[in-house]
């Protein structure tokens, strides 16, 4: 059954509104915004009913506060209002309030405006959960792409994106760059590391796949597959609109290349100038390559290539996450096996 909140002042609104709607779905009457947004703590609605004229904090007022918390947004907001004048509801709609219900209220009126939009927002959320998966299954066809071509590197695309996702987890719970942290979808974040190599589709098979050294012009044309990987990425989005996950997949693919002392490619960025993206790859890819057999080299051991790793920092890799890596490098072993 789908949760309501109807918030109004009035007690004789609040009363109607239960009645319209209760032999329907799981209804709370709340006389304010302040008294919504504590229960809030505990139950997320599938819609709220938010009268507008309302003491202490009126109805504008509570939907920008919903709206900022990025744990409410998503919320649909009805408006009720005894105002139908053209300034309120066009600012209504701007702040994002899906529609305006006008009191006095039927209860057919009520019930039918809203089972027409939770209808609707169903339509909606299936169709993004069906969007959500092609996208991931096109992730999954272009990872594949670069993992079948690049010989040298099996499953290298599914270790790395474990590690990063490791690495996230205790980026968290230490409390890391918390703050350009807050701001990740971290599912999205974590998916999106598969596109980081994705520039190798450019690449040559006779280099991507030689089994000795490269030589020096063989090992600069590698090296674009950072650029060519943004420039892919790009065209994506000049094509499709822009997007979280390919905004994130940008940056894996443009700068987990680069160093902490500035001497990476392809930018030589610096320090906290490189995306954290690329600071995070950084750390999973060249563990990934250490403990990987390659023709030309021998894996090595998870705790020799731990020690690499470690004394890199402050050189090649961001000090902060190479604390994080050495508490939790262990783990990156299971990630090995399930390789």
């Amino acid at each position: 059954m789908k949760t309501i909140f109807v918030v109004d002042d009035n007690n004789v609104n609040l009363l109607s509104a239960d009645e319209a709607l209760s032999k329907f779905y799981r209804v709370y009457t709340l006389p304010s915004a302040s008294s919504m947004f504590e229960l809030l703590k505990e139950v997320k609605p599938d819609l709220i009913l938010l009268d507008i004229l309302m003491p202490e904090m009126d109805g504008f007022k509570a939907l920008k506060l919903l709206k900022s918390n990025k744990g409410y947004l998503d919320i649909p907001v009805v408006f009720l209002t005894s105002r139908n004048d053209f300034s309120t509801e066009s600012l209504g709609f701007q702040m994002g309030a899906i529609d305006f219900i006008t009191k006095p209220f039927s209860s057919p009126v009520l019930l039918n405006r809203i089972k027409t939009h939770l209808d609707i927002e169903d339509i909606i959320q299936g169709r993004t959960a069906r969007l959500k998966r092609l996208k991931n299954g096109i992730v999954f066809v272009l990872a594949n792409m670069v993992e079948h071509r690049d010989k040298m590197t099996d499953m290298h695309i599914e270790r790395t994106t474990g590690y990063v996702g490791l690495l996230i987890n205790k980026m968290i719970e230490r409390g890391v760059y918390a703050n350009e942290m807050s701001h990740l979808d971290l599912d999205i974040f974590i998916s999106s590391a598969r596109m980081h190599d994705i520039g190798k589709i450019t690449i040559t098979d006779i280099i991507l796949n030689k089994p000795g050294k490269l030589t020096a012009d063989e090992f600069e044309i590698i090296k674009t597959h950072t650029t060519e990987g943004v420039k892919i990425i790009d065209n994506i989005i000049a094509e499709s609109g822009d997007d979280t996950f390919l905004q994130y997949a940008r940056l894996f693919a443009g700068y987990h290349h680069e160093r902490w002392d500035g001497s990476g490619y392809p930018y030589g960025m610096k320090g906290v100038d490189i995306p954290l993206p690329g600071r995070i790859m950084a750390i999973a890819d060249v563990y990934d390559a250490l403990v990987s057999q390659r023709p030309y080299k021998k894996p090595c051991a998870h705790e020799e290539a731990a020690e690499i790793i470690k004394s890199g920092k402050g050189t090649q890799f961001d000090p902060a996450l190479i604390d994080v890596f050495a508490e939790i490098s262990g783990d990156f072993t299971k990630e090995i096996n399930n390789g």
